[in-house]
């Protein structure tokens, strides 16, 4: 692979509070607004509380989920009374950081989540880019004692419908578990960590390092499975079996068990092996969804170097 060139990485943002209940990125986002890190060495940061409304009422949205609202044709609709409050706040980020697919918008945006799963730290991104996956490694190599993963979503960055898709450059980083509303230290140091490896490398990149070319490993998303329900009611009659609960990115396998209902029966799963992840989500209940399942795919990329 030949060595691919970027120009400086110097407008970077970083988001917390897209989901109002989710705590380490409110309290990330108000920590470095408090130390003035909007200028931090060669970068030129926007320190963004995404949902301001659904942080005051510690909820996960007011009207309709903020984090599905940045497909382009959302973000291109016009705003009448009945739009949604997050979808106009959509527009507003995507005018403050973007605009989307432009050259205005900041070279890199990072959105901080927490879920409820067992996930530990995760990357989730659209397109394998190359600037993503050299920060993944970096990570990787800088916290060893820490599982970090990665999710792709295989979408057009015009269908991408989350805050990270309107950089050049974007990533979600996803921690668990944590309860909603919920503040633990551990989660927060660990993605604070992260988020100063993140500015180390950046500055490093900016100053004219040449990054080597590497391989990582990442999820790519196959489908997601929903619970059993009452086919009357459409009502859940089983939770996700004590086996599954907790063992996110596990490899599942024939007859392992995935539910057990309410009457005490075993759910078996009965597909090909792939690896479950966002298990018994909190959030996911209302989207129909139990767990995703995913395969294990390694991506090579190339070394990289500053342009010019």
């Amino acid at each position: 692979m030949e060595s691919v060139s970027f120009p400086p990485l110097s407008r970077v943002a970083i988001c917390g509070g897209t989901h109002g209940n989710e705590m380490t990125g409110v309290y990330m986002v108000r920590e470095m607004q408090k130390q003035k890190m909007d200028k931090t060495g060669s970068l030129s940061v926007s320190i963004i509380l995404s949902n301001p409304r659904a942080v005051e009422a510690c909820r996960r949205y007011i009207e309709t989920d903020l984090n599905r609202c940045f497909t382009s044709d959302l973000l291109s609709s016009p705003v009448t009374d009945s739009t949604p409050y997050e979808l106009k706040r959509a527009q507003e980020l995507n005018a403050q950081v973007g605009p989307k697919g432009s050259e205005e918008a900041v070279d890199l945006l990072i959105d901080i989540h927490n879920t409820t799963s067992n996930m530990g730290l995760c990357f989730i991104f659209y397109s394998i880019d190359w600037v993503t996956l050299h920060i993944l490694k970096y990570i990787q190599s800088k916290m060893t004692s820490v599982d970090i993963r990665a999710i792709q979503l295989d979408l057009p960055i015009s269908e991408a419908y989350s805050l990270e898709s309107v950089g050049k450059h974007g990533f979600a980083i996803e921690v668990g578990p944590q309860p909603n509303g919920v503040l633990r230290a551990d989660i927060y140091n660990m993605v604070k960590e992260a988020v100063d490896h993140i500015f180390s490398w950046l500055q490093e990149f900016n100053s004219g390092s040449t990054f080597e070319g590497g391989e990582v490993e990442v999820y790519t998303l196959v489908k997601s499975v929903d619970y059993p329900r009452d086919a009357v009611t459409g009502e859940i009659t089983a939770a996700i079996h004590c086996q599954l609960q907790d063992n996110d990115f596990k490899l599942l396998q024939r007859g392992d068990p995935i539910f057990l209902s309410f009457s005490g029966e075993t759910v078996k799963y009965d597909d090909e092996e792939l690896y479950p992840f966002f298990v018994n989500e909190c959030a996911y209940y209302e989207k129909k969804i139990a767990f995703h399942l995913g395969r294990k795919i390694k991506l090579t990329f190339p070394s990289i170097n500053l342009t010019g």
